[in-house]
């Protein structure tokens, strides 16, 4: 709230760089932040002169940000990022002009600082939208008396690109879940003229927000997307790829209970419902609070909240059924480094290994590839 409040006595025409200096970021500061914006971004190192160049000219973008069917969880994400630098840049150095569960004005001056935003910026600025729009009743959700679909046709008419934040806006999230009351939509099933990028999670991973705006103030463009319209560099891979514990999984050693001796040595979640083979988000790498944990690694499966229709897909806790092909080419590889090291250790694992198998030969090979590009 303090960031929004501050706007007014800000210049409209203010650089990022100059912005940053006037707040005491040193130099060095500004060049780390541009290393680790690089990293998360998938840029090789050669690309961070070019990241701090464009960072440092870049001129304050106006961000309207509109809130439809949703839990706040999308913001609460966002202000509690553990990268400081990159949370004053998002809330110090760009123009939020609207947020209404931030900014410090409410009703009709809430209203009047939207539209004089879209007025001003149009064509320029950008869209954030989080939570799903009911069709099946648009009155349902409203704004000032608006209806959620009515105000985004009108914000949507005058940005230049429109990002949505978390599986709600991206997907339909869990309003959309069945059987769907309120006929809630994702944003690109209604706006369908303007470059959109989705950011799901339930919540989104904070650098992953950050991330894509940052990029926006970089190249002037947004990022890299894959089928289903999400960054590749945060959802290029799926979790079970990058997860600490694949290793157990390629061996054929899951936990059957929470509280079994497989929990307790860490093994494989897959057969307690983990998801995580198809699941695509930068969890395993990037994680939560600070870099601290992510699910998984907390002894919970991964629930696939980045993922459209995640909430449909058949339980929480219910086994995924695995292709195949897909585990019996680890299996191949752990009978040939068996092999390797002496028979007596290939035939210590063949017991669990033929029992995983036979769990995973039950199904197709579209389970792995739904939601997600590699």
């Amino acid at each position: 709230m303090t960031a929004i409040k501050a706007e007014s006595r800000r210049p409209a025409d203010e650089t990022l760089g100059e912005a940053l200096r006037s707040h005491g970021i040193s130099r060095r500061g500004f060049l780390k932040f541009c290393a680790t914006t690089a990293s998360l971004m998938a840029l090789p190192p050669a690309m961070i002169p070019v990241v701090a160049s464009a960072l440092e000219k870049a001129r304050r973008p106006s961000v309207i940000w509109l809130s439809f069917q949703e839990c706040t969880g999308c913001t609460e994400s966002l202000t509690r990022s553990h990268a400081t630098t990159i949370e004053s840049l998002i809330f110090d150095h760009i123009s939020l002009d609207y947020h209404h569960t931030l900014q410090a004005a409410s009703g009709t001056a809430a209203e009047a600082a939207r539209e004089a935003a879209m007025r001003d910026n149009h064509g320029q600025y950008l869209l954030i939208v989080d939570g799903s729009i009911p069709l099946g009743n648009p009155g349902y959700s409203t704004i000032a008396g608006v209806s959620n679909l009515d105000m985004l046709r009108e914000t949507a008419e005058g940005a230049a690109g429109i990002i949505a934040i978390g599986t709600c806006a991206a997907y339909g999230g869990l309003p959309h879940a069945a059987p769907n009351p309120t006929g809630a939509v994702s944003v690109s099933e209604i706006i369908t003229d303007k470059p959109i990028v989705n950011v799901p999670g339930c919540p989104p991973i904070p650098v992953v927000i950050t991330g894509v705006l940052t990029h926006f103030l970089t190249f002037g463009t947004l990022p890299e997307l894959d089928s289903i319209g999400r960054p590749m560099a945060f959802y290029g891979q799926n979790i079970h790829d990058r997860c600490y514990r694949r290793s157990f999984y390629d061996r054929g050693l899951f936990a059957e209970t929470f509280d079994d001796e497989g929990a307790r040595k860490g093994w494989c979640l897959y057969k307690l419902g983990c998801k995580g083979p198809v699941t695509y988000n930068a969890c395993a790498t990037t994680k939560w609070n600070n870099g601290t944990s992510f699910p998984i690694e907390s002894g919970h499966p991964c629930l696939g909240c980045s993922e459209p229709d995640f909430w449909d897909m058949g339980g929480f806790y219910r086994t995924l059924s695995m292709p195949t092909g897909h585990f019996s080419t680890a299996l191949g590889y752990g009978v040939a480094i068996g092999a390797a090291a002496g028979l007596a250790s290939a035939l210590l694992g063949r017991s669990e290994r033929d029992k995983a198998r036979s769990a995973h030969e039950k199904v197709s090979v579209d389970d792995l590839d739904k939601g997600g590009s590699s």
